[in-house]
Order: structure tokens, then sequence, then C-alpha cells
């Protein structure tokens, strides 16, 4: 082999080994710790021996590596997302992280007997939340989190890295120059930072998505046509002195609601582009790093991880979300899921590339604290949902969608769906199906065989139906398919209750049946604006109001109104408030 063939056959070995090592994620190491672990065995310490100390090169991977994971991260958020959690995230995103790297700074300083400088620094670097490691572990977790609290997760691990990098940028700006810290330009450059970056994000979105729609190209290629255009964006934006990774995120967000048929396919690509993304990038940090040089960084590290878990990022997130009646398992949760990943770690490459004193050490430190925190907070993700009873039930989605060439209002989808156990569609001739205005059977597959059913035909457990529906059906075709079951999560049923009220029911009505002592206003409305009235914050699937002898819990919304909501007579214990 020559060595450009043993190079590539070494990186595709990493990747390939990498990849087959990510099936151990189910039973709890979170994937991306393992992507590092694998790149750190490979590396000049590890049994691969491959010498890698580029700094420059690990640094323009990185950043290319958190563009396209921002960017489809962006594109599947979507608007009703930011209309729940837009705010708590931004307040998460800015005093959240100003507030934690002050804490963990102080700390830092303290314990390490560090310059106070050098402690603000490291804790700049490690103070922000990373979208890699977030977007992944919350998919991975294997629970189901109501809307507010994966809204907020998401939109603050999105939007936070331009607090983060100015606070770096700044405070190895004050050191270099052995002064003191001038805070007159301080909000100047966070306004030119977030500004740009908002704007210059948002119009650039508008106008992908305008290009994509008049294209004709083939259908792999819009992919890469969005996938290069943010990458694009992401450096004209960080040319003007924005934050590229805050303008391709909210590039993803606008080219992802502004769909079409030339956006479904990006879908399809931009995943498997996010996962390559992640797997290089931690990859290529894990060669970085030198293992012998983490043991002995051990014990501080480990400290500051604890520092961070359980004083800094709790104490920052009460702050945060203080004006937004976060409810306090769900501000415990949020607290908790203050993953480090990423962009940490490249954060701590800027003092490397400045060739900054002591910037090896803030990097072997730093790397130190993200393994502690993807150990301690990525493998007990789902423990502790569960252990807070945040967990509701899964949104019950077709297995898979296909929207129809030209059809450019939205309105009709093919979709399909599997008949569960518990569907009472099964053993029927499909008569549920009949309620649905403008729905067709298209076709069914048991098990290996197609089938196109006729007046008459019997449905089975297991039977896959391609349906021409309407888009707003989705939702109940889903739990008609599924029937009354959590699978491994929680069954509706149980958590929502036996009875289902509409959320225009009137309040005095219901108070008067079960003799709930109401004031003359709540007796006026309706159920929808008493349990706003009573959460005084925006509602969302699985919110819970006690009345009494009641428990109402918000079980659909339509366009943030409350449309349906569960009702248990007797509290169940399992859903504590």
């Amino acid at each position: 082999m020559s060595n450009i063939n043993i190079i590539l056959f070494f990186l595709g070995l990493i990747l390939f080994l990498s990849v087959l090592a990510s099936s151990l994620a189910r039973f709890g190491p979170p994937l991306l710790l393992i992507f590092l672990v694998c790149g750190m065995l490979a590396g000049s310490e590890g049994i691969g021996h491959i010498q890698f100390d580029s700094v420059p090169l690990a640094f323009f991977i990185a950043n290319l590596a958190l563009a396209v994971i921002l960017l489809d991260g962006g594109l599947r958020t979507s608007l009703e997302t930011f209309r729940v959690a837009l705010r708590p995230a931004l307040s998460l995103a800015t005093v959240g992280v100003l507030v934690s790297a002050s804490l963990a700074g102080a700390f830092i300083a303290l314990v390490l007997h560090v310059d106070w400088r050098y402690g603000l620094l490291l804790g700049s670097i490690v103070a922000s939340t990373d979208a890699a490691a977030v977007f992944s572990q919350l998919r991975s977790s294997g629970v189901t989190l109501n809307q507010r609290v994966s809204a907020t997760l998401e939109i603050e691990s999105g939007t936070n890295d331009p607090m983060a990098i100015f606070l770096v940028t700044y405070l190895m700006s004050a050191i270099g120059q052995s002064k003191g810290l001038d805070i007159t330009n301080v909000g100047e450059e966070l306004v030119r930072q977030f500004g740009i970056g908002a704007i210059g994000g948002v119009a650039l979105g508008y106008a992908l998505s305008w290009l994509a729609s008049r294209l004709p190209l083939v259908e792999g290629l819009y992919a890469l046509l969005i996938a290069s255009g943010g990458v694009m964006a992401f450096t004209a934006i960080n040319q003007l002195g924005g934050s590229g990774f805050l303008g391709i995120y909210l590039l993803g967000v606008v080219v992802g609601n502004r769909r079409n048929e030339a956006t479904e396919h990006v879908f399809r690509v931009m995943d498997g582009l996010a996962w390559l993304a992640q797997a290089g990038m931690f990859l290529v940090l894990g060669l970085l790093v030198n293992p012998s040089q983490l043991w002995a960084d051990a014990a501080p590290a480990f400290l500051i991880a604890l520092f961070l878990i359980f004083v800094a990022r709790p104490a920052a997130v009460w702050l945060s979300l203080l004006p937004f009646h976060f409810p306090i398992r769900e501000q415990g949760f949020i607290a908790w899921v203050g993953l480090r990943g990423a962009v940490p770690i490249v954060l701590s490459l800027f003092p490397l590339m400045i060739n900054l004193e002591g910037g090896q050490f803030l990097f072997d430190l730093t790397f130190a604290v993200v393994l502690v925190s993807l150990l301690i907070q990525g493998t007990s993700l789902g423990a502790m949902a569960r252990l807070l009873k945040l967990q509701v039930p899964e949104a019950p989605l077709p297995t898979e969608t296909f929207d129809l060439e030209g059809e450019r209002d939205d309105q009709f989808q093919i979709m399909a769906f599997r008949i569960e156990a518990d569907s009472t569609l099964a053993n029927t001739a499909g008569e549920a199906l009949t309620r649905y205005d403008h729905l067709r059977v298209i076709a069914v597959t048991r098990g290996s065989r197609l089938r196109f059913p006729r007046r008459g035909f019997v449905y089975a457990v297991g039977d896959k139906l391609y349906l021409l529906a309407a888009r707003s059906h989705c939702s109940d075709l889903g739990r008609l398919f599924r029937g009354d079951t959590g699978h491994d999560g929680v069954a509706p049923g149980r958590f929502f209750g036996p009875f289902t009220l509409a959320g225009r029911a009137p309040s005095g009505e219901l108070a008067d049946v079960y003799g709930i002592p109401l004031s003359e206003d709540e007796r006026r409305t309706d159920v929808a604006h008493l349990m706003r009235k009573r959460l005084r914050r925006r509602p969302v699937a699985g919110d819970i109001v006690e009345l009494g002898p009641l428990r109402l819990i918000v079980r659909r919304l339509d366009a943030g109104t409350i449309d349906q909501v569960g009702l248990q007579l007797a509290p169940d214990p399992s859903l504590e408030r």
C-alpha cells in the first residue's frame, strides 16, 4: 500500500470501528463519549500510535462539523418550539452562561490557585452546553420529554455559543495585554454577535429556501445545496463579526419550517451528514489529547465538573428561569442536562491557536472536564427524567411520511402507520377510518406481501397501512393505530387519566359536578383558560393543574391553545406535581 492508501485505510477503519462501537450507546455510554475514546485509543499514546498534533487542522474540522450539526438541529426545530421556549432559552444562553462562567471561574481560581483571569477564562470555556451532545443525548435517551423542557434545552444549546465565544476571546485579550476587564464595550460586542448572527441567519435562510424551491436538481443534491449554502453563510456571518454558530442554526430553522418538495429530500440526507460530522469531530479531538495528561489532571477536573454540575449550572438555571415559572422538577432536569461536549473543547483550542501561556493546561483540563460531564450526566439522562417524573407519552407519529410533488399548501401527505396490538383497528374492516374526511387507504403490507384492500378486507396486527390523509389528522391516526400503550415509555391512558374533556368545556359546570370551589371569574371561563391562568406559563402537553379532588392534565393543544384535557378523579401517586 502507498502512504495515502494506508492513511485512508486507517481513517476508514477508525470510523468503521467507532460506528460499530456506537451500538454500546443503548446500554448507557453516550455515543459522543465512545467516539472520543476511540480517537484517544487511536492516538499517539493508544494502540493506533497515530501522531496528530495539528491544532489548526483540528480547529478547522471541529468548526466545520459544528456548523453541520447546528444546521441539522435547526432544520428539525419547529417554529412552535420557538414560540414555547424562545425567551427562557435565550435567558439561559446569555444570563445562564454568564452566571455559570462567573461562579466556575471564581471556584477554579480558588481551588487551582491561578490568576483570576485564567480562572474566568477556563470557567467561560466550560460554561456553555454543547449542541452536539444535547441533540444526540436527547434523541437517544429513550424518554419523551414535554415540549417546554426539550425545546428549552435544544434552543439553549443552539444559541449559547455567542456568549461563550465572546467571553473567551475577551478574556484572552485581557490576559494577553495584562490588563483588567473593561466592560464598557461588552454590550456593544454582544449586540454585534447576536444581531449580525440572527439577522444574517434568518435572511440567508429565506434566500436559500427560496433558491432550493426553484432549482430543478437531482434529489440527492438538495441536501448538498443546503449544507454548502449553510457553511457559506456560517463563514460570511463570522467574517462580518457576528456569530456564525447562531446564524447557521437560525438558517436551518428557517429552511426547515419553509417546507417544500425540495426540503423533504434534505431531511433524509442531513441526519447522516450530522452523524458523520459528530463522529469525525470527536475522533479528531480524541486524537489530539494525551491520556497520560488527562490522568494527571483528573483530580482538579473532577472537582470542577462536580462544581459545574451541582452548583454553577443549577444556580444559573434558577436565576435564568426565575421569570418564567418553570416547575422545580423541570428546572432540576434542565440543570442536569448541562452537557459539555465538543464546544468547550473547541473553545479551549483558542488559547493554543495564539500560543497563550498555559494554553495546553487549559486544553487538557477542559478535555478532562468534558469526559467527566459525559460520564456522569450523559449516562444518566433517561434515569434522571424518570426520577423527576418528566416523561410524557410519546407522540404517535407515522413510521414514514411522503409529501406530494407539487403540493404546496401543506394539507395532504402520504403516511405509513403500523397496526399495533392495542389498536382497536385490528381485526376490523377499517370502520374507524371512515370518520376522517378525504382519507384513502392506498396499500397495505402484510409481512413481505403487498395488498390493495377492497371492501370487506380485514386488517390485522402488524399490517402497515399507507394512507393519503390531511396532515391535521396525523396525531389522531397515530393514536388509533397505536392504541392505549406507551411502549417502553408511559401509557397515555395511565398518564392522562381515563376521561377526556374539551378545552372549551365550561369551568362552572365542572365545578358543580365535582364540588370544586372556584371564584366567579373562574366559573365564567372555560377549562382551557382556567388552566392557563393557574399555570401562569405557556401550556404544553403534560402540564398538570390540581383542582380539589381532580387532576387536569393538558392532553392536546391547537395553535398554542389547550384543546383536550385529561382528567383523573383521584391523583395518581406516580404523577407528582
